[in-house]
């Protein structure tokens, strides 16, 4: 269990405090780039706890600015995009992507007044289909170039849910190998799918290793008379895991915080053998509606008790993303730590939560802290592939999956 103040560092992430500071120094998605197209309306959005507008100007640049104008503190996101950034419609200050005044209609001519505003903005940039933006100080790092933001458009698909719940829990929860053999186990799966084979062996090996981007997790189950099921998931430093997904690549979920209380978990899967088809993205997104699950806490996920007796274990549908966020919500708005009682198969969540104090150490001493990415030639993460596979007993799976682990054309997918 963590302690009342670990629980709070390691939760509260608004401006000044320690966790928000440090997610502040990296990259962060504000939006996908599907929600502000060329032309379209400016979007408010809350990030780490901050109310914000984010916009694109004539040239199509996405801009992130202070949601109140620092005029009257009228809302900018009913302003008008044209001359160069966005315009508040109170009294007609215009702002660029950058915080600039270009101009303040209502100011006597000659006045240099508007050269004196520097309005709250933040650096942004397009990758993988999504917007992100860097709040913190100073110089931003390298954009991190995971393999799903770098892959053709065409072979990747993103999108998000809201969570009602602190971002922490919900990034945990990926982290957590054994509940697969319980909260997502499908009575239907053929017994070679990966779900058959974690519900059955409900006790897997688990082994946590830090690396030079976060934890890497290993849990191996057996698999009778002679083989074993070996799967790798990533936490991805400060608030990101990667997952195995299907076919040949994977998927990270990047929670990120709204406010302490809820946060947007974003799905960025790629494939780095294919498209994606349009029945693959139309099935990721057809638990949804506004990027808000139609199953939720609202109607209690419509769990089916009759499903329960002979199609799933939950009762709660196929969506593994619903099951998820039944526990992550049903957990509290934010959980508290002090009443958990962890067992050996939470070692990979324990060995994050290491990594996360340390790193808020670290940044408190003013020490750069783990997985800033600064030069080019460094940006690059072959080694941090989420993967699954079913090797001999025999073998020596930790080996095995090393020796593999920059093959990026090995078999090792695995039908889900």
């Amino acid at each position: 269990m963590l302690s009342a103040q670990e629980n709070e560092l390691l939760t509260r992430t608004g401006r000044g405090t320690p966790c928000g500071e440090l997610l502040r120094r990296y990259w962060q998605p504000a939006a996908l780039a599907e929600e502000l197209p060329l032309g379209g309306p400016p979007l408010p959005i809350r990030l780490l706890g901050e109310d914000l507008v984010l916009f694109r100007d004539e040239q199509g640049h996405p801009g992130l600015l202070g949601l109140h104008c620092s005029h009257r503190g009228a809302d900018l996101s009913y302003g008008r995009l044209e001359d160069g950034g966005i315009r508040c419609i109170y009294h007609g200050w215009l702002y660029d992507v950058n915080g600039r005044c270009l101009e303040q209609p209502g100011e006597p001519a000659g006045s240099t007044f508007h050269e004196r505003i520097r309005h709250p903005a933040y650096p942004c940039q397009e990758g993988g289909d999504v917007i992100f933006a860097y709040l913190g100080p100073g110089e931003a790092p390298l954009l991190p170039a995971y393999e799903c933001l770098t892959v053709p458009s065409e072979h990747r698909f993103v999108t998000k849910t809201f969570q009602e719940c602190n971002y922490l829990q919900g990034n945990e929860a990926n982290l957590d190998s054994q509940h697969h053999s319980f909260l997502h186990r499908v009575g239907t799966d053929d017994e070679e799918s990966t779900r058959a084979i974690q519900a059955r062996d409900g006790a897997p090996v688990i082994e946590p290793e830090e690396t030079d981007y976060g934890v890497r997790v290993y849990s191996i189950r057996r698999v009778p008379p002679d083989r074993q099921f070996v799967k790798i998931t990533n936490f991805v430093f400060p608030n990101l895991c990667a997952v195995t997904g299907y076919r040949y690549g994977y998927t990270i979920h990047w929670h990120v915080p709204i406010d302490d209380e809820t946060h947007w978990k974003y799905y960025l899967r790629f494939n780095r053998t294919a498209p994606f088809t349009d029945a693959e993205a139309a099935l990721s997104r057809e638990q949804t509606a506004d990027y808000k699950l139609i199953r939720n806490r609202s109607n209690r996920y419509l769990q089916d008790r009759q499903e329960m007796k002979s199609r799933t274990y939950a009762g709660l549908g196929l969506n593994n993303n619903v099951h998820d966020t039944w526990v992550t919500e049903s957990q509290g708005a934010i959980q508290d730590r002090t009443q958990e009682r962890l067992g050996y198969n939470e070692r990979g969540i324990i060995a994050a939560r290491k990594v996360m104090l340390r790193a808020i150490e670290d940044l408190q001493a003013g020490r750069e802290p783990l997985h800033l990415v600064r030069d080019p030639a460094s940006n690059h993460f072959p080694h941090m592939a989420a993967r699954k596979e079913i090797v001999p007993a025999s073998v020596d799976w930790h080996d095995y999956m090393e020796e593999t682990m920059l093959s990026v054309d090995s078999a090792w997918a695995v039908a889900r």
